[in-house]
Protein backbone atom coordinates (compact mmCIF):
# COMPACT_ATOMS: atom_id res chain seq x y z
CA UNK A 1 0.00 0.00 0.00
CA UNK A 2 1.26 3.02 -0.58
CA UNK A 3 1.13 6.23 1.47
CA UNK A 4 -1.70 8.57 -0.06
CA UNK A 5 -1.65 11.35 2.46
CA UNK A 6 1.79 11.43 1.36
CA UNK A 7 1.73 11.73 -1.93
CA UNK A 8 -1.34 14.21 -1.67
CA UNK A 9 1.03 16.32 0.14
CA UNK A 10 3.96 15.45 -1.93
CA UNK A 11 2.40 16.68 -5.23
CA UNK A 12 0.98 20.02 -3.80
CA UNK A 13 4.66 20.56 -2.97
CA UNK A 14 5.85 20.24 -6.21
CA UNK A 15 3.02 20.91 -8.20
CA UNK A 16 4.15 24.24 -9.93
CA UNK A 17 7.74 23.12 -10.86
CA UNK A 18 6.62 19.59 -11.73
CA UNK A 19 6.53 19.58 -15.64
CA UNK A 20 10.13 21.15 -15.61
CA UNK A 21 11.37 18.68 -13.42
CA UNK A 22 10.43 16.09 -15.13
CA UNK A 23 11.80 17.44 -18.15
CA UNK A 24 15.47 17.95 -16.96
CA UNK A 25 15.09 14.56 -15.08
CA UNK A 26 14.49 12.71 -18.37
CA UNK A 27 15.88 14.85 -20.74
CA UNK A 28 13.31 15.70 -22.54
CA UNK A 29 12.68 12.06 -23.20
CA UNK A 30 9.49 11.85 -21.32
CA UNK A 31 8.05 13.95 -24.40
CA UNK A 32 8.50 11.27 -26.70
CA UNK A 33 7.18 8.70 -24.43
CA UNK A 34 4.18 10.63 -24.31
CA UNK A 35 3.59 11.67 -28.27
CA UNK A 36 4.52 7.26 -28.37
CA UNK A 37 1.12 7.40 -26.62
CA UNK A 38 -0.85 9.74 -28.39
CA UNK A 39 0.00 7.59 -31.52
CA UNK A 40 -1.14 4.43 -29.58
CA UNK A 41 -4.33 6.08 -28.67
CA UNK A 42 -5.61 7.86 -31.86
CA UNK A 43 -4.64 4.52 -33.96
CA UNK A 44 -7.49 2.85 -30.88
CA UNK A 45 -10.09 5.72 -32.82
CA UNK A 46 -11.81 6.50 -29.11
CA UNK A 47 -14.35 8.60 -28.87
CA UNK A 48 -14.34 8.63 -24.65
CA UNK A 49 -10.70 8.80 -22.83
CA UNK A 50 -10.05 9.43 -19.30
CA UNK A 51 -7.06 10.31 -18.20
CA UNK A 52 -6.35 9.18 -14.93
CA UNK A 53 -3.77 11.02 -12.53
CA UNK A 54 -3.97 13.70 -15.10
CA UNK A 55 -1.52 15.73 -12.79
CA UNK A 56 -0.54 19.00 -15.47
CA UNK A 57 -2.38 17.88 -18.36
CA UNK A 58 0.61 16.68 -20.44
CA UNK A 59 -0.81 13.47 -21.56
CA UNK A 60 -3.68 14.51 -22.17
CA UNK A 61 -2.80 17.51 -24.38
CA UNK A 62 -0.81 15.53 -26.42
CA UNK A 63 -3.98 12.96 -26.47
CA UNK A 64 -6.24 15.63 -27.56
CA UNK A 65 -3.91 16.48 -30.50
CA UNK A 66 -3.74 13.08 -31.76
CA UNK A 67 -6.96 12.43 -31.25
CA UNK A 68 -9.39 16.02 -32.05
CA UNK A 69 -12.34 14.86 -32.61
CA UNK A 70 -12.46 12.84 -28.96
CA UNK A 71 -13.65 14.03 -25.54
CA UNK A 72 -10.85 13.61 -23.15
CA UNK A 73 -12.01 14.00 -19.46
CA UNK A 74 -8.23 14.19 -17.05
CA UNK A 75 -9.13 13.11 -13.56
CA UNK A 76 -6.87 13.77 -10.48
CA UNK A 77 -7.16 13.82 -6.29
CA UNK A 78 -4.54 16.05 -6.21
CA UNK A 79 -6.12 19.84 -6.56
CA UNK A 80 -2.83 21.75 -7.11
CA UNK A 81 -1.84 19.66 -10.13
CA UNK A 82 -4.82 20.50 -12.14
CA UNK A 83 -4.77 23.89 -11.56
CA UNK A 84 -1.43 23.68 -13.54
CA UNK A 85 -3.36 21.67 -16.21
CA UNK A 86 -5.32 24.87 -16.63
CA UNK A 87 -2.92 27.00 -16.91
CA UNK A 88 -1.94 25.30 -19.52
CA UNK A 89 -5.02 25.45 -21.68
CA UNK A 90 -6.30 22.17 -20.33
CA UNK A 91 -10.08 22.45 -18.52
CA UNK A 92 -12.09 19.31 -18.81
CA UNK A 93 -10.99 17.68 -15.66
CA UNK A 94 -12.73 16.53 -12.57
CA UNK A 95 -11.44 16.03 -9.21
CA UNK A 96 -11.60 12.02 -8.69
CA UNK A 97 -9.70 9.32 -6.54
CA UNK A 98 -8.33 6.33 -8.69
CA UNK A 99 -9.64 4.02 -5.99
CA UNK A 100 -12.86 4.87 -6.20
CA UNK A 101 -13.82 7.10 -9.83
CA UNK A 102 -17.33 8.86 -9.79
CA UNK A 103 -18.44 7.43 -12.88
CA UNK A 104 -20.87 5.04 -14.42
CA UNK A 105 -19.12 1.54 -15.42
CA UNK A 106 -18.70 1.03 -18.94
CA UNK A 107 -18.09 4.57 -19.37
CA UNK A 108 -15.05 4.96 -21.69
CA UNK A 109 -13.61 3.62 -24.44
CA UNK A 110 -9.47 4.44 -23.21
CA UNK A 111 -8.15 4.61 -20.33
CA UNK A 112 -4.68 6.39 -20.09
CA UNK A 113 -2.88 6.74 -16.82
CA UNK A 114 0.75 8.40 -17.22
CA UNK A 115 3.12 8.16 -14.05
CA UNK A 116 0.22 7.69 -12.01
CA UNK A 117 -0.82 3.87 -10.97
CA UNK A 118 2.70 3.80 -8.96
CA UNK A 119 1.51 5.91 -6.96
CA UNK A 120 -1.89 5.05 -6.00
CA UNK A 121 -2.52 3.33 -2.17
CA UNK A 122 -3.51 -0.36 -4.20
CA UNK A 123 -2.32 -1.33 -7.26
CA UNK A 124 -4.99 -4.03 -7.79
CA UNK A 125 -7.77 -2.01 -6.37
CA UNK A 126 -7.18 1.01 -8.83
CA UNK A 127 -6.77 -1.44 -11.65
CA UNK A 128 -9.89 -3.30 -10.65
CA UNK A 129 -11.27 0.13 -10.85
CA UNK A 130 -10.05 1.16 -14.17
CA UNK A 131 -11.79 -2.05 -15.86
CA UNK A 132 -14.69 -1.15 -14.12
CA UNK A 133 -14.91 2.17 -15.80
CA UNK A 134 -13.68 0.58 -19.55
CA UNK A 135 -16.78 -0.31 -21.89
CA UNK A 136 -16.42 -4.16 -23.98
CA UNK A 137 -13.16 -4.11 -25.89
CA UNK A 138 -11.81 -1.08 -24.14
CA UNK A 139 -8.30 -0.35 -23.86
CA UNK A 140 -6.44 0.57 -20.78
CA UNK A 141 -3.33 2.13 -21.56
CA UNK A 142 -0.20 2.39 -18.50
CA UNK A 143 2.78 4.61 -19.01
CA UNK A 144 5.58 4.20 -16.29
CA UNK A 145 9.10 4.38 -14.82
CA UNK A 146 10.32 1.06 -14.89
CA UNK A 147 14.11 -0.62 -13.91
CA UNK A 148 16.42 -1.63 -17.14
CA UNK A 149 17.54 -4.90 -17.30
CA UNK A 150 20.64 -4.90 -19.26
CA UNK A 151 23.47 -5.99 -16.87
CA UNK A 152 25.68 -2.24 -17.27
CA UNK A 153 22.90 0.16 -17.08
CA UNK A 154 20.75 -1.37 -14.53
CA UNK A 155 23.57 -0.20 -11.61
CA UNK A 156 24.20 2.80 -13.45
CA UNK A 157 20.17 3.65 -13.91
CA UNK A 158 19.45 2.76 -10.13
CA UNK A 159 22.36 4.70 -8.73
CA UNK A 160 21.12 7.68 -11.07
CA UNK A 161 17.51 7.02 -9.17
CA UNK A 162 18.29 6.86 -5.81
CA UNK A 163 21.29 9.30 -5.17
CA UNK A 164 21.13 12.13 -8.51
CA UNK A 165 17.48 12.37 -8.97
CA UNK A 166 16.46 13.25 -5.56
CA UNK A 167 19.19 16.09 -5.53
CA UNK A 168 18.41 17.46 -8.88
CA UNK A 169 14.51 17.52 -8.54
CA UNK A 170 14.91 18.58 -5.14
CA UNK A 171 17.14 21.79 -6.36
CA UNK A 172 14.13 22.50 -8.99
CA UNK A 173 11.35 22.47 -6.87
CA UNK A 174 12.70 22.77 -3.34
CA UNK A 175 10.99 19.34 -2.18
CA UNK A 176 13.67 16.88 -2.24
CA UNK A 177 11.65 14.80 0.49
CA UNK A 178 9.10 14.07 -2.31
CA UNK A 179 10.72 13.12 -4.84
CA UNK A 180 13.51 10.38 -2.33
CA UNK A 181 9.58 9.01 -2.27
CA UNK A 182 8.90 9.51 -5.66
CA UNK A 183 12.47 7.87 -6.83
CA UNK A 184 12.20 5.09 -4.39
CA UNK A 185 8.57 3.90 -5.53
CA UNK A 186 10.01 3.17 -9.02
CA UNK A 187 12.17 0.49 -7.80
CA UNK A 188 9.08 -0.97 -5.68
CA UNK A 189 6.65 -0.77 -8.58
CA UNK A 190 6.10 -4.13 -10.69
CA UNK A 191 7.40 -4.25 -14.28
CA UNK A 192 7.41 -6.35 -17.27
CA UNK A 193 5.72 -9.79 -17.17
CA UNK A 194 5.22 -8.86 -13.01
CA UNK A 195 2.89 -6.06 -14.48
CA UNK A 196 1.13 -7.92 -16.78
CA UNK A 197 0.08 -10.72 -14.59
CA UNK A 198 -1.04 -8.00 -12.30
CA UNK A 199 -3.33 -6.26 -14.93
CA UNK A 200 -4.81 -9.54 -15.83
CA UNK A 201 -5.41 -10.64 -12.25
CA UNK A 202 -7.63 -7.48 -11.95
CA UNK A 203 -10.18 -8.67 -15.25
CA UNK A 204 -8.39 -7.79 -18.14
CA UNK A 205 -8.37 -9.97 -21.30
CA UNK A 206 -5.00 -9.75 -23.00
CA UNK A 207 -1.87 -7.16 -22.21
CA UNK A 208 1.68 -6.39 -24.06
CA UNK A 209 4.57 -4.46 -22.63
CA UNK A 210 6.71 -2.48 -24.62
CA UNK A 211 9.57 -1.35 -23.44
CA UNK A 212 10.63 2.41 -23.56
CA UNK A 213 14.22 4.01 -23.79
CA UNK A 214 16.42 0.58 -23.09
CA UNK A 215 13.77 -0.30 -19.89
CA UNK A 216 13.65 3.54 -18.23
CA UNK A 217 10.09 3.43 -19.14
CA UNK A 218 7.46 0.80 -19.98
CA UNK A 219 4.17 0.86 -22.03
CA UNK A 220 1.29 -0.91 -21.14
CA UNK A 221 -1.61 -2.18 -23.02
CA UNK A 222 -4.37 -4.00 -22.01
CA UNK A 223 -7.87 -4.87 -23.55
CA UNK A 224 -11.06 -5.96 -21.97
CA UNK A 225 -13.66 -8.57 -22.92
Amino acid sequence: MQDAGFVRKAFAGIASRYVLANHVLSLGVDVLWRRKTGRLVAAMQPQMILDLATGSGDLAQTIRMACPAAKILGADFSVPMMREAQRRSFNALVAADGMALPFKSASYDVLTVAFGLRNMASWPEALTEMRRVLKSRGHLVVLDFSIPTLPLLRPAYLFYLKNVMPWIAGWITGQRAAYEYLCSSVERFPSGVEMEELILACGFASVKTQRLSLGIASLYVAKTA
